[in-house]
């Protein structure tokens, strides 16, 4: 569901200058040891992200994606001899088939074959997806097994390394479950097990979604006018026990906190019918300034590109102006952008009641 912004909001209000040497190669050599910016106050607060527990309270409700990165990423050749470079999108469920985004010289034509990895071969079915943009193939056997013995991690695009050993532990959460997702929710990579215990021990519970990251997630907004841009579609699953927990947490006068725009994106979906419901299907919500927020108080989330979705949902969940300082706070103080960068905690802005 495509919400409109206020007019008065452009992509270019959502732009910003970043020195490129502050977009984060690797990740910090432990994943609780990354800073964390404090933008719940009205000034900054420059932290690591081990001290969270000090930022919640007991009763407080942590809930994380426990979406599982495969490696979509698969190079091949087809029957023709034409090298091909393949990121699948989405498996799909109970079968060996899959859509791909494919680049190639010359696009694979429906009963065309590719040969990937030198291992597995498989089988072009046509065009799919939105506008379709992406390819419809049958791979020669379980896509899940196939990925993980043939294919790559799937870094963003603005990592410039091939991925090797240290991607495959550290793009990946501690508590990554269920495997689907292409991207990963990178808000939670900065948890690992001694962390989740402190946080346990506090007394903050904790909760999971699914929402299987796609690799929309990196699409360009290409028009400047926000109504006008086409979010990409992504499924996701909201549990009874998440919704049971949610209900309890208010009861007991707790904040909800997502870690992750992910995690936020599937929790405010569920609850696009006024209350939140567990469920699974697909979303193409699309936050921004305006949004009416039903279920998350604060939210946990990397730096994000200059004129993204991303860029637009945290300026509607903490306001325009206040991202704007934070974000020049974070460039002043060198802080590490994006996937393997740094984080914030954000608190949900306050809008008053209109008269």
């Amino acid at each position: 569901m495509s919400l409109i912004a206020p007019p008065a909001y452009t992509v270019a209000d959502f732009d910003f200058d970043l020195p490129p040497e502050l977009i984060a190669q690797h990740p910090a050599p432990e994943r609780s040891a990354s800073r964390l910016l404090d933008a719940t106050g009205p000034a900054p607060v420059d932290r690591v992200f081990r001290d969270l527990p000090g930022l919640l309270s007991p009763g407080d409700l942590l809930v994380f994606n426990n979406t599982r990165v495969i490696k979509a990423r698969l190079f091949g050749t087809k029957s023709t001899g034409g090298s091909v470079e393949a990121l699948v999108e989405r498996v799909l469920p109970g079968t060996q088939e899959v859509w791909m985004h494919l680049r190639a010289s010359k696009s694979p034509k429906p009963g065309g074959r590719i040969r990937f990895a030198d291992a597995f071969d498989a089988e072009v079915l046509g065009r799919c997806g939105p506008d379709n943009g992406l390819f419809h193939l049958r791979l020669a056997g379980d896509p899940f097994a196939l990925l993980e013995a043939h294919g790559h991690v799937p870094l963003p695009p603005y990592i410039a390394h091939a991925d090797g050993a240290e991607d495959e532990r550290r793009y990946q959460t501690v508590f990554a479950k269920e495997p689907g997702a292409v991207a990963a929710p990178t808000a939670a990579l900065h948890f690992d097990e001694a962390l989740l215990a402190r946080l346990a021990e506090r007394g903050v519970e904790q909760a999971h979604v699914t929402l299987h990251v796609g690799a929309g997630t990196f699409q360009p907004v290409r028009v400047e006018q926000l109504h006008e841009h086409k979010m990409h579609s992504e499924w996701f699953e909201v549990p009874q026990a998440t919704v049971d927990a949610v209900a309890a947490c208010r009861a007991r006068g707790g904040r909800v906190v997502a870690v992750g725009t992910t995690t936020l994106r599937a929790l405010e979906s569920a609850a696009l019918g006024g209350h939140l419901a567990a469920g699974s299907r697909e979303t193409d919500i699309f936050i921004t300034p305006g949004f009416q927020f039903r279920v998350v108080d604060r939210l946990v989330t990397n730096f994000h590109l200059p004129r993204s979705t991303l860029m637009m949902l945290v300026s509607a969940f903490a306001g325009h102006a206040h991202i704007r300082a934070a974000y020049r706070h974070a460039i002043a103080q060198r802080y590490r952008f994006f996937s393997y960068g740094d984080a914030m905690l954000l608190q949900r802005e306050t809008i008053p009641a209109q008269c």
